[in-house]
């Protein structure tokens, strides 16, 4: 898991300078809602659990990918803020698509 965490993380670094990025679970829940969101992650640390709840379902529904990492700090960093984030959706990857179809075949 922690291996798959940094390739994650990784994705949402690349797709931050390369592509479009939402950070937080307001903007991150309306990209979903408008079909815009490619890749949503989400944080497993986030409290209450409440926050992030709709996030799996909400996905499921509209056939987007879902992905949890561990630390809500380190999705933060990652998305190229100084706070922590419950959230980032990915609604262009950019460079970040080739990486994201390697990990994709990887689980296949």
């Amino acid at each position: 898991m922690a291996d798959e965490t940094g390739h994650i993380l990784e994705i949402v670094e690349i797709a931050r300078e390369t592509g479009k990025i939402r950070k937080g679970i307001n903007e991150t829940t309306k990209s979903i809602e408008r079909g815009e969101a490619k890749l949503v992650i989400y944080a497993n640390d986030v409290d209450p659990k409440e926050i992030t709840m709709h996030l799996k379902p909400l996905c499921n529904e509209k056939n987007i990918p879902c992905v949890v990492v561990s630390s809500k700090n380190e999705l933060g960093r990652a998305a190229g803020i100084d706070v922590s984030t419950a959230s980032v959706s990915i609604a262009d990857l950019g460079e970040a698509k080739e990486k994201l179809d390697k990990i994709s075949k990887k689980k296949a």
